[in-house]
């Protein structure tokens, strides 16, 4: 995906050990991770375009609201619970330009035990939610465990059709 996308400005919500994030740093212009876990911001490669926030989702969603940003690349992967993949969506959604990229991880358990908190938990439920109204993005899970979900936030079909 990144050689394809090269997002001006590339978050992600929920680090662990950077592996996507670090990845992205040769394609996106600026790149800003997110993590609860100070530990995470140890393992974000060194580059002048990489930012690390040490804090919740919710927290660095109101720190956008004073100091707001166009997000072109989304990854939604913190907090795995229904509730909180609806939240961050719901949160960031603002902050994406028009045929922005949102990625959500671990939309497509391969049974139950996949369902762990620690693992996929509930995210493909927040998707089932997601999906009953899509007037204003396109969704589109790849199902092969532990799943990704492709949106795309648009008014219109062809990008060049919207202001």
């Amino acid at each position: 995906m990144g050689s394809l996308v090269r997002p001006k400005v590339y978050v992600e919500l929920g680090l662990f050990h950077c592996g996507l994030f670090n990845r992205m740093d040769s394609v996106a212009d600026q790149l800003i991770g997110v993590d609860i876990n100070a530990d995470a911001g140890n393992y974000m490669k060194n580059s002048a375009k990489a930012q690390f926030f040490h804090g919740t989702t919710q927290e660095f969603a109101k720190e956008l609201e004073v100091h707001p940003l166009q997000i072109d690349m989304l990854f939604i992967d913190a907090n795995h619970a229904k509730d909180a993949v609806l939240q961050d969506f719901k949160d960031f959604f603002p902050f994406v330009v028009p045929h922005g990229l949102i990625l959500l991880h671990d939309t497509h358990p391969a049974d139950e035990n996949m369902m762990h908190p620690a693992l996929c938990e509930t995210a493909y439920q927040a998707i089932e939610e997601l999906s009953k109204d899509t007037e204003s993005y396109e969704l589109m899970t790849i199902p092969i465990s532990p799943g990704l979900t492709i949106c795309r936030k648009r008014k219109m079909q062809l990008s060049w059709h919207e202001k």
